[in-house]
């Protein structure tokens, strides 16, 4: 596989936010997100095995990975093998995928966080897979301003989404008036700002 990164700190978002995990960070992506914070991710990264991967992930003490990047789906056959081998060894799994690939066969393996790119992005996720997602997934709307956050809930309340739903304000926005936005507009989804940004960890 080709990795960036592998570490362990606090879960930051998602519906395990604050607890420890170990970090897998894939390289590539098939988008260029205008708000991008990792934009390392977009390397080549190095060239690693599935068994030299799960031997760096048992260094660490979390026994709950976060399989990230990048988009991890754009490597899919190693990435499947690097599943097998994970739960083989008793971890609890999730994997981040920006929306633009499907995600069905490896939900054998992990939970999924999906997320929707909004139009600050400058990117556009496939709506269609919220149908595929289950009550023990989610999917993540990053939103800058207000526009972003109509278009979330226009996709929320146009679609039925069985996992848990997020809005998460770009960090450094204005989190009050997003915050507000839910209120006054009634949105079932959860307002969830970046933990691990505000305790200054990655």
């Amino acid at each position: 596989m080709n990795i960036i990164e592998i570490f362990s700190s606090i879960s930051g978002e998602g519906l395990r936010q604050g607890l420890p995990a170990t970090f897998i960070r894939c390289a590539g992506c098939n988008l260029q997100c205008a708000w991008c914070d990792t934009p390392e991710s977009q390397g080549a990264g190095t060239g690693m095995s599935i068994g030299e991967v799960v031997s760096a992930v048992s260094a660490g003490m979390p026994r709950y990975v976060i399989i990230t990047g990048g988009e991890p789906l754009l490597q899919k056959e190693e990435l499947t093998a690097l599943l097998v081998a994970l739960r083989d060894a008793g971890y609890c799994i999730e994997i981040e995928t920006n929306g633009t690939l499907p995600f069905t066969d490896v939900q054998e393996f992990a939970t999924v966080s999906m997320d929707i790119k909004c139009p600050s992005s400058g990117e556009e996720s496939d709506v269609a897979l919220l149908a595929d997602l289950r009550p023990e997934d989610s999917v993540k709307f990053v939103v800058m301003d207000r526009t972003d956050c109509l278009y979330a809930q226009k996709v929320i309340e146009s679609h039925d989404i069985a996992g848990t739903v997020f809005i998460s304000p770009v960090w450094g926005g204005n989190y009050r008036e997003i915050a507000d936005f839910i209120l006054e507009e009634g949105i079932e989804a959860r307002f969830q700002l970046q933990l691990h940004k505000s305790i200054g960890v990655k």
